[in-house]
C-alpha cells in the first residue's frame, strides 16, 4: 500500500497531515509513504526529518499521489490538486461537507473516495480518531496565547513595592472542548475567568476549572442540548436576552475568545462592534 501526505496549499494553514513520528509508525507496518516536497516547512518539519523515517520525497503533486492508494491532508483538496489520483483511493481529511457544495461536483470526477474525518462517530472505539476534539482542543490553548500577545499587561495579579497590577478579565464564549481549554490556559496564567455556554451542562463543567459562568439560566436553556451533545440553535428571544447580559459583561472584560461552533452551519456571530471599546 502506498500513502501520500500532501502539501496545504491554503496559505494560512500551518498544519501538516503526517509527522516522522507517525510517518515511521506506517512504514513499520509495511505501508510505503510519498510527502509531497516541503509538506512539513510550515509545521517546522524537514523532508530529511521524514526521509529518516523511512518516507520518500515527491517532488510534485502528482508525483507523489502517483500509484497512491490512500492520500492524507488537513483540509479538502481541490478537484485540480487531485489529477491522476488512482481510481477509488481513499482521502482523508476535514472535508467540510457542508461548504461550498460545487466543489464537490469536481473532486466526484477524479474518482477518489473522500473520507470526512470530522464526521467520525464520537465514540469510545473512535477516540483516537476523533479530529474535531483534538483540534479544538489546540485551539482553544492557541486563542489564550494569542490573546496574551495581543494584550498589553500582564495576565496574573502582579504585586512588587511600587504598587498591584490587577489580573485580567478574560471573558470565554463557548465551553465546548475548546472553550474549556481556554478556560483552562488563561486560568493557568492567572487571570480571572468567566465564560458563557447555552448548554446547561458547561455550567458544572466551567465552575469546576475556576471560572464563573454567565448565561439568561430559563426554560429554554435547560433545553438547549442535542441528545449528541451539541448545542442547539437558540430562539430569536433567547439571543435577544442573551445578548443585553453578554453585551454589559464584555464591557468589563479585556479580554474575550469566541469558540462556539454549530455543526453543518455558519458559527453564530456573538459580538458587534458597538459592544465593543474602540
Amino acid at each position: 500500500m502506498k500513502i501520500a501526505i500532501v502539501r496545504e496549499k491554503s496559505a494560512d494553514e500551518t498544519r501538516v497531515a503526517a509527522t516522522p513520528e507517525t510517518v515511521a509508525k506506517m512504514v513499520a507496518l509495511g505501508a510505503k509513504v510519498s510527502i509531497e516536497k516541503g509538506a512539513g516547512l510550515k509545521s517546522r518539519i524537514l523532508d530529511a526529518d521524514y526521509k529518516k523515517a523511512g518516507a520518500s520525497i515527491g517532488g510534485t503533486v502528482a508525483s507523489t499521489l502517483k500509484g497512491a492508494d490512500v492520500v492524507f491532508c488537513v483540509r479538502r483538496p481541490s478537484a485540480s490538486s487531485l489529477n491522476g489520483i488512482n481510481q477509488g483511493a481513499l482521502v482523508l481529511g476535514t472535508m467540510n461537507p457542508s461548504d461550498n457544495q460545487k466543489e464537490f461536483t469536481g473532486l466526484a470526477k477524479t474518482g477518489a473516495a473522500l473520507i470526512a474525518m470530522e464526521y467520525m462517530p464520537r465514540i469510545s472505539r473512535a477516540q483516537s480518531m476523533d479530529i474535531l476534539s483534538s483540534q479544538a482542543n489546540l485551539a482553544g490553548y492557541q486563542g489564550v496565547i494569542d490573546g496574551a500577545a495581543q494584550f498589553d499587561r500582564a495576565l496574573p495579579m502582579m504585586m512588587t513595592a511600587a504598587g498591584t497590577v490587577h489580573p485580567a478579565k478574560v471573558f470565554v464564549m463557548g465551553a465546548g472542548v475548546a472553550g474549556l481549554q481556554a478556560i483552562a490556559t488563561a486560568r493557568r496564567l492567572g487571570a480571572v475567568v468567566t465564560a458563557t455556554d447555552v448548554r446547561p451542562a458547561a455550567k458544572e463543567q466551567v465552575e469546576s476549572l475556576g471560572a464563573k459562568f454567565i448565561a439568561v439560566e430559563d426554560e429554554e436553556f435547560k433545553q438547549a442540548e442535542t441528545a449528541a451533545g451539541y448545542a442547539k440553535q437558540m430562539s430569536a428571544g433567547y439571543q435577544k436576552k442573551q445578548a443585553e447580559l453578554t453585551a454589559s459583561h464584555i464591557s468589563k472584560q479585556d479580554i474575550v475568545i469566541t469558540t462556539a461552533l454549530i455543526p453543518g452551519r455558519p458559527a453564530p456571530k456573538l459580538i458587534t462592534k458597538k459592544w465593543l471599546k474602540v
